[in-house]
């Protein structure tokens, strides 16, 4: 009896050095994974900080003799990225505009005909866009919006461009959310007579609405960082552009800009940051309205 429990105890003890083991394995590689994304958010805050001041953000870039005389001076580089900013904004915004209700509307489609031949043929478009190079989006705005549409650079087509980019992640998120919706709370709805479309836009899309809203995040994360569609397509601007036929900047194309001009890539840091500032509080808020959409349902 002694000798058996003996033995349970070195099997248990065992156990719990094995457990322990693996915890700690996994921690480790956890640790080692993160450190790179770690590193880089280290290096933005420690360089972007020194440039984040009030003129940052309303002021426009400013020309390579204004940085290397604050160089020469060792004084900070005036001027900010406001052109970049707000061109960042006008364009993913109309980006979305564009993106989001096609995709909610593809992606509706394709949960409800999951087995009809457009409905593959959907599916076959979708991922091939996910692996089309953005610059080939690009191209295809430059050919579909520059020449004939705008007779030249613009914001339009740049967010034509980002817009494209953005739809496989809504659709599939949108397909994927609505498939793991049980079939009976459509079918309670239909049987108490509610209409078909508004079945669709008050009971499913509320419901799957935190799936939805982080397909389009994924979405406008995507884009928000592109630069390769927006040269051949928005081309970037010296000074805030408002005007969406006129050719636009952006915070990416600006960070393209610094790093070509050896007085102004220390602005490159501060301008990631930004940019990765501007990413953090869309996800932010489009937590907010998912979990607003859930408690009204």
């Amino acid at each position: 009896m002694n000798i058996s429990n003996s033995i349970s105890q070195q099997k248990l003890k065992w156990r719990i050095f094995n457990d322990r083991l693996f915890s700690i394995v996994m921690m480790s590689l956890a640790f080692i994974s993160a450190l790179p994304l770690l590193s880089i958010l280290y290096q933005l805050i420690k360089k972007g900080y020194k440039q984040i001041r009030l003129n940052f953000f309303i002021e426009v870039a400013p020309d390579t003799m204004e940085a290397m005389m604050a160089k020469v001076n060792h004084e900070i580089i005036p001027g900010g990225i406001a052109n970049g900013i707000v061109g960042t904004l006008i364009i993913v915004g109309m980006a979305s505009l564009i993106a989001i209700p096609l995709g909610l509307i593809c992606g509706i489609y394709l949960s409800e005909t999951s087995k009809g031949k457009m409905a593959g043929l959907v599916r076959f478009v979708v991922d091939m866009l996910q692996g089309v190079p953005s610059i080939v989006l690009g191209v295809i705005a430059y050919i579909w919006i520059v020449k004939p549409v705008t007779s030249g650079f613009s914001a339009l087509a740049g967010s034509v461009a980002l817009s494209i980019m953005m739809l496989p992640s809504i659709i599939r998120s949108t397909e994927e959310t609505l498939k793991m919706i049980p079939s009976t709370l459509k079918e309670a709805a239909l049987s108490l007579g509610v209409p078909y479309h508004r079945t669709i836009f008050k009971v499913l899309l509320p419901t799957g609405m935190s799936g939805i809203a982080t397909g389009i995040i994924l979405g406008i994360s995507r884009i928000a960082g592109e630069t390769a569609p927006l040269m051949l397509t928005a081309l970037g601007s010296s000074a805030i552009n408002l005007d969406i036929t006129q050719p636009s900047s952006a915070i990416p194309l600006l960070v393209w800009e610094f790093y070509n001009d050896p007085n102004l890539i220390d602005l490159i840091w501060g301008a990631s940051l930004i940019l990765l500032l501007i990413i953090f509080l869309l996800n932010l808020g489009a937590k907010a309205i998912a979990k607003k959409w859930k408690v009204q349902y």
